[in-house]
């Protein structure tokens, strides 16, 4: 990959690969995991914590060692399925349907394969004039007879264990000395041990990783995995190859995607909503009958019938109240809008706290930032901020207050008052 990532933490849709293939064999019923790692596994625990077993592997010696240094941990566990994290479009079914072909055959090794038109770098199923398979052969050791294989090694086996920590054990090195698992088929053929088969019928999903070029071909199969699950379940998309929605995202029905529409993280977006077009949106809750337009929404959350853009920013840490308006060109951030606030146009607000039914006029700016800290404006229900207003944080308008246009508030304005003037006056409202 030349890459200072690990390979298997390098993304698809969104999630590292490794955690595709982990996620896939939990979803097959198949568990507890236990991930092989390096010496230094620290960026591994930031992306799984203790949700997985860890197992070192001190010096990186191929599959096969790999593999043997999980027997203490495996102690007990008569079956053990074996997946590479660089396997990232691997489905649940496809593994469920891969353990119950082992343990209904009673081998001592089955094998998921698939036929694929260009096996281009993936060893290659060899069989006997029985069928019955005797080696898995690497692209670099194919030959006339052999390079036209089509079936092919997926990289995914289940052991019988018993079999399996008799025969590693035995494993000899390659000439570069390292061990791999491939070597165990050809070792059980040999001792007439029973090997098994499943072949999927979608052979993308054995697409193995092994530079950038094949990331992006295996994101592009993934998205159009979701796209299509989305669309079935509801969710409507009128050019969906222009649309990019990572694993996680949840849509619910009848929400309408425009293109060019990015949709990442943890979001989840409610029912009846129009996103899009040109509008990213990550990690990031949104409500009911909401219009997100030509916008960027970040870590935030959204009520029922919020409507944001075009050309607006919402930023970090903002919540937006049922029926709030968010108009061209706005600006929020690390804010709280109550229910039915409008904001028009031109406006910047950051560190606020607002109440219900507030108007922000066109130009209006929190200015949040004192050269030191970060202070907080709080506007109180029922408000009318006019137009260029500047409120100098920290500072408090109180409920159904007015301020005239091109005002400077400095210090706090009591409620069902005016305030207009630089810095600004104040005077009760008749």
């Amino acid at each position: 990959m030349k890459s200072r990532i690990p390979k298997v933490l390098h993304r698809v849709c969104g999630k590292e690969m490794v955690s595709l293939v982990i996620q896939s064999a939990e979803d097959a019923g198949l568990g507890p995991t236990y991930l092989v790692v390096p010496p230094n596994s620290d960026p591994f625990f930031k992306v799984f914590g203790k949700t997985v077993t860890y197992v070192e592997q001190t010096h990186q010696l191929g599959s096969g060692h790999a593999l043997l240094q999980t027997q203490d941990a495996l102690n007990g566990v008569a079956n053990v399925a074996v997946l590479s994290g660089d396997v990232p479009l691997i489905r649940p079914e496809t593994l469920t349907e891969l353990m119950h072909a082992h343990m209904e055959s009673e081998a001592s090794i089955t094998i998921l394969t698939s036929t694929v038109s260009d096996p281009g770098d993936l060893g290659r199923i060899l069989r006997d004039d029985k069928g019955q398979i005797i080696k898995v052969i690497e692209e670099i050791d194919t030959d006339q007879n052999t390079e036209t294989i089509k079936e092919v090694n997926s990289g995914i086996y289940v052991f019988n264990t018993t079999w399996l920590w008799e025969n590693i054990q035995n494993l000899r090195p390659s000439n570069n000395g390292e061990f791999f698992v491939t070597d165990l088929i050809e070792m059980a053929s040999e001792q007439n041990s029973k090997i098994a088969s499943h072949k999927t019928s979608e052979s993308k999903e054995v697409l193995g990783v092994n530079n950038r070029v094949q990331l992006a071909e295996s994101a592009s199969i993934l998205q159009r995995r979701i796209r299509e699950r989305h669309m079935v379940d509801g969710v409507t998309m009128s050019d969906p190859e222009t649309v990019y929605i990572d694993h996680d995202v949840e849509i619910r029905g009848d929400t309408v995607i425009h293109p060019n529409t990015h949709i990442g993280g943890a979001t989840t977006i409610g029912e009846s909503c129009e996103i899009g077009p040109n509008t990213k949106i990550e990690s990031s809750v949104i409500g009911n009958e909401c219009k997100i337009v030509s916008s960027n929404l970040e870590n935030s959350t959204l009520e029922n019938n919020v409507h944001v853009g075009p050309f607006s920013h919402i930023r970090q840490q903002s919540h937006l109240g049922t029926g709030v308006y968010i108009g061209t060109s706005v600006e929020i951030k690390k804010s709280h809008l109550g229910s039915g606030t409008k904001t028009n146009h031109f406006s910047y607000i950051g560190d606020a706290d607002i109440g219900a039914n507030v108007n922000i006029g066109a130009g209006s700016i929190t200015c949040n930032y004192d050269g030191k800290s970060k202070n907080t404006t709080v506007i109180e229900e029922g408000a009318f901020i006019g137009c260029d207003t500047m409120m100098i944080a920290p500072v408090t308008i109180g409920a159904r207050s007015i301020t005239g246009a091109g005002t400077v508030v400095t210090k706090d304005i009591p409620p069902d008052t005016m305030a207009k003037g630089v810095p600004a006056r104040h005077e009760a409202i008749d």
